[in-house]
């Protein structure tokens, strides 16, 4: 494989958003309403969203999953968005836009859609977990916008499994057999990695900068010209996800560093994202997407 038919695939990404289930101006319309600085309504967002009522079905059907513990059933989008908050609400609008993206097209064999979301939404939860502790030093850094960018973070390997079947299992089965990391075997093969290709579809479909950097960044934070903390602790919420399903591989030299900066206990957010794991809860809700 060679870099310009890695850059060929780059070109083609722009026009993904093209089969997403619904208008790709919801999602730029769902990111404006639920700026933190923005004053629109409960009922203004929950009408934006329900003129798609399939999607209002499987939005109504998450949110009302034991994953989220409501008292009662929720019929109302406007009612989820006041009980579990108005960014879990724009979450699963693009879970659900994600998840149709698999319907059309068949994934190889060795894509795994059940792990992949279970690891992109543990990535999530632990890069919230991380960012609540840097909150109060650096203001900038959200909780909520680091979940959302830990569910997005392997997005580029989701597109290369739909897309290009044959170069993601080539690159699948080289970090198998060699033991090394699927992103340095992406820069190998074709001179991308998951990182860009995720994040330059995301940019496509109108996401903030707050989002798509640490997923561009995610294995590389150093470097990230925007946003750099918030790629180190995606990159950092990644690796401990990756420790806690396999305990006998060390961690990396680079996630052994981003512990000693950020002066985070390994073991005690290891022992929680383990009790976040272990929630049934959390296993019927990605049943609802894989």
């Amino acid at each position: 494989m060679t870099t310009s038919q890695g850059q060929a695939f780059l070109s083609q990404l722009a026009d993904i958003k093209q089969d997403l289930p619904y208008s790709p101006g919801l999602l730029r319309d769902m990111f404006s309403l639920t700026n933190e600085s923005s004053p629109a309504s409960l009922e203004r967002i929950g009408q934006t969203i329900t003129q798609d009522q399939g999607l209002t079905a499987k939005i109504l059907a998450l949110a009302n999953s034991a994953f989220y513990g409501l008292q009662g059933k929720v019929t109302s989008v406007s009612r989820a968005a006041a009980l579990i908050g108005m960014k879990e609400i724009r979450n699963l609008v693009l879970a659900l836009g994600i998840q149709a993206l698999t319907h059309d097209r068949p994934l190889p064999r060795d894509f795994d859609l059940y792990a992949y979301w279970e690891h992109n939404l543990a990535t999530g939860v632990c890069a919230k977990l991380l960012a609540e502790r840097v909150q109060a030093e650096d203001p900038e850094v959200s909780p909520d916008s680091l979940f959302t960018a830990g569910m997005l973070h392997d997005f580029g390997k989701l597109l290369t499994a739909i897309h290009r079947p044959e170069d993601y299992s080539i690159i699948h089965k080289q970090a198998h057999d060699q033991d090394l990391p699927y992103c340095s075997l992406e820069e190998g093969h074709w001179g991308i990695e998951h990182g860009v290709i995720g994040a330059m579809t995301l940019n496509s479909w109108n996401l903030p900068k707050e989002l798509t950097e640490p997923v561009n960044w995610h294995h590389a934070p150093e470097h990230a010209p925007e946003f750099a903390v918030q790629a180190k602790l995606l990159c950092l919420a990644d690796a401990l996800h990756h420790s806690l399903l396999d305990p006998e591989k060390p961690l990396s030299s680079q996630a052994m560093a981003l512990l000693l900066e950020f002066g985070f206990n390994y073991k005690e957010i290891c022992k929680e994202l383990e009790w976040v794991m272990e929630d049934d809860s959390l296993e019927q809700f990605i049943s609802h997407l894989s």
